[in-house]
């Protein structure tokens, strides 16, 4: 099922589902209760970008949620922030890339950029869940899609739930959608933190670049 324009909103930008954030390492398992977070953990003070060239997503459920992260990068002051949840049974990425620009003492800006998954290889993921503040594809495909349903009943427990288990900072009866299937084209997103069960990177490329901007960050707004 393609993504359409109804009344105004065009799901193919506000439904959709992100990539993740990684750590330098090809393959991370991650031991989660039930397969859902293990324990909360204050966000960082700076989102990340991350872009893929397709993103086949199996499971997929999505709601609004609310993220604990620090005001900024020095002090101790927290903030609560809005996030869309994105959340995948399990998904592939292709060609994904990921940038933050860190602000080095005594050294300025700089880049930290990661890619995986180019060709002949790929990034796989079980139990995805993502906090995004931001999101662009070019195409976005449902199977089975389910508009307006209770985000308390995409959990995988709840009979007709099709994503992973729901996180515990929603509101239960607000707004969700699901589906069996998504997949996405020509993905960009801004987001805060992400979390998975297990998380595999092929053809890993990690560096880090003075300064930000073309050439350096995945993409520029």
């Amino acid at each position: 099922m393609e993504s359409v324009a109804r009344g105004g909103t065009r799901w193919k930008r506000f439904a959709i589902v992100m990539v993740p954030s990684v750590a330098a390492t090809a393959a991370i398992g991650v031991g989660l209760a039930q397969g859902a977070l293990a324990a909360s953990f204050a966000v960082s003070g700076q989102e990340f970008k991350v872009s893929a060239a397709s993103l086949d997503g199996q499971g997929f459920a999505q709601y609004g949620g609310v993220v604990d992260g620090y005001v900024e990068l020095e002090g101790d002051r927290k903030v609560k922030r809005p996030v869309m949840i994105s959340t995948f049974k399990s998904a592939t990425i292709e060609d994904m890339c990921q940038s933050v620009v860190l602000d080095l003492p005594f050294l300025g800006a700089f880049t930290l950029r990661l890619e995986a998954g180019g060709p002949g290889s790929s990034v796989t993921a079980a139990n995805l869940y993502l906090d995004v503040s931001e999101l662009r594809a070019e195409v976005a495909k449902f199977g089975n899609i389910d508009i307006g349903i209770a985000a308390r009943h995409t959990d995988q427990g709840e009979p007709g739930g099709k994503g992973p288990v729901v996180k515990d900072n929603i509101s239960p009866n607000g707004f969700a959608q699901q589906a069996d299937e998504a997949y996405l084209t020509k993905v960009k997103q801004k987001t805060w933190s992400t979390t998975a069960g297990t998380f595999t990177l092929g053809g890993l490329s990690m560096n880090l670049k003075k300064g930000s901007g073309n050439g350096n960050e995945c993409f520029t707004d």
